[in-house]
């Protein structure tokens, strides 16, 4: 941790050391827990999770087939999962090229 020295008017800092002392906890760890809550509420929100495109599905073309994508286990008139093959996907995907 790094020590820094900042000025606070009086009134605040003894309202700071009575917030402390009814809390039970030191100072310094209400100015840090404070800092903290401030420059959480300050920080911009993420457009996208630290996560996006970290993995590769195989699939390029997902905008176009999308709902090919989403549906190709479901049988349109059955509860029954149709299973889906690598190769079979790949048979679809030279069918289609082909039209």
């Amino acid at each position: 941790m790094k020590r820094t020295t900042i000025f606070v008017p009086e009134d605040l800092e003894r309202d700071l050391q009575l917030y402390a002392r009814r809390a039970g906890k030191p100072t310094a760890a209400v100015v840090r827990e404070a800092l903290a809550a401030f420059m959480a509420r300050k920080q911009p929100a993420a457009a996208l999770p630290s996560f996006t495109a970290a993995f590769d599905s195989g699939v390029t073309d997902t905008a176009e087939h999308h709902e090919d994508i989403l549906f190709r286990r479901l049988s349109p008139h059955e509860d029954a999962v149709v299973p889906v093959t690598r190769r079979a996907i790949r048979v679809r995907r030279a069918t289609r090229k082909r039209r």
